[in-house]
């Protein structure tokens, strides 16, 4: 099963928004075929394993890092493979969340194929932590990515940022964006930096949606994030036609979403939207304002924090604009996941607690 969550991460920055999948096929403690899951409407993990295979398939052991799909989709369901094929036993990792594709493993059983659950469940679904959130919760998993000084400041108080952190970091940020479904930053960020927020590793064969949160519709359409190859997108509260048909004929798209009660788009109606867009992972890159929104509205499942060796002083700009405190208790509080050097920068995750994950 491990060898078969390895070969799922080869499908790490291709499935979406299908999940990350690998399958091993054994016989007589030998293994006889394998597959992972590349693409979206590409063969399925346990398809490429039974076609390595071969006749080798009948009598053989499947082991699968997500319970197989029981449905037609773009593809035939794998249940079927697997019973045509004659294997004897399917051993899976985590239960799809899918309620599409649910029943694989009764689908299964009542064929008479032998077939256990559960095995390196954890993994599977950190491997899938999107996928299972957006079935589960109905909005995708959001990290919000935040390059600091070491005393926590993110800019100059004029607003320059280019570069706290070293060249490493942002190379490290690239396979996130690589992974990720959607990369969101806000309308302050592109009108004050201009910035691309594509993928820029070699051989990337997708672009995630870029997507602006741009309320009042103040980002024009020749934003440089709006030019580049890959689907653009604004999230806005904003009823301006003449605004809204400029982007459009720019090649953007345009949607419309409820208000926020203060100001702004309504954060958790993104979010909502947003699973509806079949995204898994969402990457932000923001600026302090919306960092401390998302972080507020209990909307960060993750933060990812480039700490670089400096100092910037007290009069820059912060991590994230959250609201005064009036007592100690009332402090949003994380547990750290990881501390790695990246470069010459420390690299931190973690996570809020006391949040539903």
């Amino acid at each position: 099963m491990r060898h078969a969550l390895g070969l799922a991460a080869l499908g790490l920055h291709t499935t979406d928004p299908n999940p990350r999948v690998g399958s091993v096929l054994v016989r007589d403690g030998h293994v006889v075929g394998e597959g992972w899951h590349e693409r979206a409407g590409g063969p399925h993990a346990e398809a490429r394993a039974l076609q390595s295979a071969g006749e080798a398939a009948r009598g053989a052991t499947a082991y699968v890092s997500l319970e197989p799909c029981a449905a037609q989709g773009r593809t035939p369901p794998c249940t079927a493979a697997l019973i045509a094929a004659g294997v004897r036993r399917v051993v899976y990792a985590a239960d799809d969340p899918n309620p599409k594709m649910r029943s694989g493993a009764a689908q299964l059983r009542a064929a008479g194929v032998d077939v256990a659950g559960g095995l390196l469940s954890a993994e599977a679904r950190a491997m899938n932590v999107g996928f299972f959130s957006r079935h589960e919760r109905g909005r995708p998993w959001l990290r919000l990515k935040l390059g600091a000084s070491l005393d926590g400041r993110t800019a100059l108080a004029g607003g320059a940022s280019r570069w706290i952190t070293g060249e490493a970091a942002r190379a490290d940020a690239q396979l996130y964006r690589a992974r990720s479904s959607v990369i969101l930053t806000g309308s302050g960020t592109v009108l004050a930096d201009d910035p691309s927020l594509n993928v820029r590793l070699e051989g990337a064969s997708r672009q995630p949606l870029r997507a602006v949160l741009d309320s009042r519709l103040r980002v024009p359409p020749s934003a440089r994030i709006y030019g580049l190859a890959g689907q653009s997108m604004v999230f806005t509260s904003s009823a301006d036609v003449t605004l809204g048909a400029a982007l459009r004929e720019a090649g953007v798209s345009v949607e419309r979403l409820p208000a926020a009660s203060g100001a702004g788009v309504d954060l958790a109606a993104l979010c909502a939207r947003l699973a509806a867009l079949e995204a898994n992972e969402v990457w932000v890159e923001s600026g302090p304002r919306l960092a401390g929104a998302l972080l507020e509205a209990r909307l960060v499942d993750e933060l990812v924090i480039y700490m670089a060796p400096c100092l910037l002083g007290p009069d820059a700009q912060p991590l994230a604009e959250l609201p005064p405190l009036r007592q100690l208790s009332a402090r949003l509080q994380l547990s750290y996941q990881s501390a790695q050097f990246i470069g010459p920068d420390l690299r931190i995750i973690a996570r809020p607690l006391d949040q539903d994950h």
